[in-house]
């Protein structure tokens, strides 16, 4: 791999590449990525869904819009630390007008759209949609396209988003869209248990070709041939540890802010990271609550981030030959201490009452919505015109929104699902109860 190639500006379904801005213009090509991000539909719709609390009630708790606009800003300064070692490593960047500020711009817009994908309950509503189609084989469909149904994965729905001409102010460049890619495969092959890039997958059958195509002009190493399988583009490692170091502190904080932890327990969470930087003499002067988080919180963000950059410009050869392949986070010197929030976090915070109570409520709501869709699109098929009137209502409600039975069944399928994880967690609750006549 090289970062000529790695940092393209093709955008996606554009056969003319564009100009290289000069360096005089307020934007390059990688800067107007984040601002279309910004101002897109589906960003917008971060707003309300579920980050670690659903349906929050708390005016300072993260949605995934929060999360992801602070990924960004964390993405943004490891993208400009580790572009400026390597442009001052590599001459011939500078010749093609890359800047530092390039390299943070496409980390910060892939670690935008990071989330992009996620469904209405977060990880219950993945788990909720996959269940589905397990026990609901569609029939003409291939074991590839199964494979992709039964295992909803937001992060390949998420580049389907990205690659949808219906979101035409998008087009992003090759490299934000690799960079995206966390899991560049499909979603079925035997997959290599040593390498985090193989965990899960990211791209259905539905946009294998947009992939590879993006894959082949980044040069991006292929590491199969039999399947659509490649190493990562090397800026995604920062897209994950921008995210890693996001939720693994910020979630902590909206606990004890919630009340969850206490302020002691955070702290001696926290402090281990944090080393001779923190000053307790400062902190104990601070009154507010609010307030000494928010410095713990940015103390061990910041501490975090150098190790980091540190870390991938150590195993920088090594990422570009393809072999390194696993999270950043999990070889920085303060490892053991995110290792143990990480396990703190999922007994106490992501497994608490109030959590898995909404997360219950998922699993009733997206599969309910899902049958009641399915089983009218596939009386419409079967019946046309004579499908009952309950059935035919509901095809006109999802004619609404583009989606149309007609369409060959996996199409079909994935059309659904957009519909569905597209919602907000609150859109879904109040949708069903609708349906149902539980509330109109």
């Amino acid at each position: 791999m090289n970062w000529i190639s790695l940092l393209s500006d093709v955008r996606l379904h554009q056969e003319m590449k564009y100009k290289k801005m000069p360096p005089s213009h307020i934007r390059s090509a990688f800067e107007v990525d984040v601002d279309r991000i910004i101002f897109s539909t589906p960003f917008r719709m971060l707003q309300n869904k579920t980050q670690v609390v659903p349906l929050p009630t708390y005016d300072f708790v993260h949605t995934r819009l929060t999360h992801s606009l602070e990924v960004s800003s964390v993405g943004r300064s490891l993208g400009k630390k580790v572009g400026e070692h390597i442009i001052e490593n590599d001459h011939s960047l500078t010749e093609q007008g890359i800047s530092v500020q390039d390299f943070g711009a496409i980390v910060a817009a892939a670690c935008l759209t990071h989330d992009i994908g996620n469904p209405p309950f977060g990880h219950a509503g993945e788990r909720a949609l996959s269940d589905f189609f397990l026990t609901n084989r569609p029939e003409g469909i291939t074991d590839a396209e199964h494979e992709d149904l039964i295992k909803f994965e937001g992060n390949a729905q998420g580049f389907r988003i990205l690659c949808n001409p219906q979101y035409a102010d998008l087009k992003l460049t090759y490299a934000t869209l690799a960079t995206y890619t966390k899991y560049p495969c499909e979603s079925l092959f035997e997959r290599d248990a040593k390498r985090k890039s193989q965990k899960k997958f990211g791209f259905f059958q539905s946009e294998k070709t947009d992939f590879s195509s993006i894959a082949t002009a980044c040069g991006l190493t292929r590491l199969q041939h039999q399947h659509a399988v490649w190493a990562r583009h090397p800026l995604s490692y920062l897209v994950e540890a921008a995210d890693d170091i996001c939720y693994l502190i910020i979630d902590l904080e909206d606990a004890n802010l919630m009340g969850v932890i206490d302020s002691r327990h955070f702290k001696e969470l926290v402090a281990p990271i944090l080393g001779n930087r923190l000053d307790e003499s400062k902190l104990n002067k601070m009154h507010d609550e609010r307030q000494r988080a928010g410095i713990l919180r940015a103390l061990a963000i910041n501490a975090l981030i150098e190790e980091t950059a540190e870390n991938f410009i150590h195993h920088l050869p090594e990422i570009m030959e393809g072999g390194f392949d696993k999270p950043l986070t999990d070889t920085i010197p303060s490892s053991r201490h995110t290792q143990d929030i990480a396990r703190y976090s999922v007994e106490h915070i992501y497994n608490s009452q109030h959590v898995l109570e909404i997360q219950a409520a998922g699993f009733e709501v997206l599969p309910g919505l899902l049958s009641m869709f399915w089983e009218a699109m596939d009386d419409c098929v079967r019946n046309g015109k004579r499908c009952n009137g309950r059935n035919l209502n509901l095809i006109r409600m999802l004619a609404l929104h583009g989606i149309e039975p007609e369409a060959n069944t996996y199409q079909r399928a994935r059309q659904l699902i957009d519909y569905l994880s597209g919602m907000t967690d609150r859109y879904a609750v109040s949708l069903y109860k609708k349906i149902k006549g539980i509330s109109i």
